[in-house]
């Protein structure tokens, strides 16, 4: 399978992606923990069917020590007792900033409100600014088809 488009070859992708890191970089560099990051950019990957960016995430998660027990049931998070309220609460977030177009009224009170008892305004703007980041890499990746699978960590610094 070859991608529609060569994100990494065409000028104006590279542009783009440039200052995309650029934002990705501000949240990594949060105090929003590595972990939930992580967590979060899987889930909304999943949902999104972004088989690039579920790829990537999970191989690098593995590598920051993320376990495989939790990394298998990241899909399956409300049944699993193995995530934290603050990471399920995030997870929650991720949901439904992902799934706006599936849900009448968006972001619930409640998932707001139960974030915001795990997360300070810092760490809540990160959250969010993930979420939309994430979002917008996997729409690029599903768009044009990108690949999985061969992803190595590190490979993009």
């Amino acid at each position: 399978m070859d991608a529609r488009l060569n994100l990494f070859g065409t000028p104006l992708f590279g542009t783009f992606l440039k200052h995309l890191n650029s934002a990705g970089k501000v949240i990594t560099d949060s105090a929003l923990p590595p972990a939930t990051q992580e967590l979060v950019k899987i889930r909304a990957s999943q949902i999104n069917g972004c088989g690039f960016c579920t790829d990537m995430h999970t191989k690098e998660a593995a590598k920051a020590g993320e376990t495989a027990t939790r990394l298998n049931l990241i899909a399956v998070w409300r049944e699993a007792t193995v995530f934290t309220d603050a990471e399920r609460a995030a997870l929650e977030l991720a949901e439904q900033g992902t799934r706006i177009a599936d849900a009448a009224g968006g972001v619930t009170d409640e998932a707001w409100a139960n974030a915001a008892k795990y997360y300070d305004e810092e760490q809540l703007a990160a959250l969010v600014s993930l979420i939309a980041v994430i979002n917008t890499y996997n729409r690029l990746n599903v768009i044009i088809q990108q690949p999985a699978g061969d992803y190595q960590p590190g490979q993009f610094g």
